[in-house]
């Protein structure tokens, strides 16, 4: 999840500040994403992908800001 363009993105611009200030050159944009993962158990993909596309409408992005992607992944070994 990111902010969409236009928005005002105070964390890209305080890194980039900060990335100037530490001599890093040449860093003409910066932006900030956020990342959530959400695991399910003992449902199909295209359930997992409703209930995260659920979670995100209901808590997690605000569709007037946030340019949001939801993937499916092969579950993990553990």
């Amino acid at each position: 999840m990111e902010l969409k363009p236009g928005v005002m993105d105070a964390e890209a611009e305080a890194v980039q500040k900060a990335l100037g200030l530490l001599g890093v050159k040449g860093v003409t944009s910066v932006r900030v994403s956020r990342l959530y993962t959400l695991e399910f158990t003992h449902v199909n993909v295209s359930e997992a992908r409703r209930r995260a596309e659920q979670a995100v409408e209901r808590l997690l992005a605000n569709p007037v800001i946030h340019r949001v992607e939801v993937h499916a992944a092969s579950p993990r070994a553990r």
